[in-house]
């Protein structure tokens, strides 16, 4: 069955038969604890999300989501602007290729460079991105990137909770034996379910639900 967080709750609550008041109050975070694992372990289409934005003329850096955790593509794109001041990506698309950030300092120095459409970029930081060459002018950026989806425990529902409940409920009860200190076997007992569960998600992820490696490009982590 599929989870919403109430139910996921209740289903805690249930297999473990407690309900004393901090049980509970901590269920929220044993949910998240599990989250945390099978968000770091698995690699899903509804994990990557997608913005635009324009870069600065005669400006090497722009700045990432405040959700960002790495970046699976970075492309720059003429724009048309109307009255309001909305922009359009108007194409073609140019694909960026990643690089070093001393890569790209080194041969084109800010200031000091000619300026041009950008081809390369670098994670500069946890909060920009270093781009070269330096704009010549206003270009559209679209970023494809990973980001934690959120937790089933603010949104009440969630892809995991929806679409693979398991994983979710063996990694929880896990979680929620640890704090009681329940009985190492049934603890052992869920942790294998849950393995197991996570297995076959990581199956997904990895290959049934991955597309070619050119149209689909590889997680690159943060390096500095």
């Amino acid at each position: 069955m599929a989870w919403t967080y109430t139910t996921l709750s209740q289903a805690i609550q249930d297999y473990t038969q407690v309900t004393e008041p901090s049980f509970i109050a901590n269920i929220p975070n044993f949910v998240q604890n599990a989250e945390d694992i099978i968000n770091n372990s698995v690699q899903l289409p509804a994990f990557r999300k997608n913005v635009t934005g324009e870069t600065t003329q005669n400006f090497p850096y722009i700045n990432t989501p405040s959700d960002f955790l790495s970046v699976f593509s970075l492309a720059v794109s003429p724009v048309t602007v109307d009255l309001q001041g909305n922009y359009t990506l108007t194409g073609p698309y140019t694909y960026l290729l990643n690089k070093d950030v001393n890569y790209i300092r080194e041969a084109y120095p800010f200031p000091g460079a000619p300026t041009g459409l950008p081809q390369y970029y670098a994670l500069f930081s946890d909060t920009s991105f270093l781009i070269g060459p330096t704009p010549d002018a206003c270009y559209g950026m679209e970023l494809h990137y990973y980001a934690y989806p959120p937790s089933i425990t603010t949104a009440n529902t969630s892809w995991v909770g929806t679409n693979f409940p398991n994983v979710l409920l063996w990694g929880s009860l896990v979680e929620a034996y640890i704090y009681v200190k329940g009985e190492n076997d049934l603890v052992q007992t869920y942790q294998a379910k849950f393995d197991q569960a996570l297995a076959q998600l990581k199956q997904l992820g990895d290959g049934k639900d991955r597309q070619d490696s050119y149209r689909t490009v590889e997680v690159r982590d943060q390096v500095k």
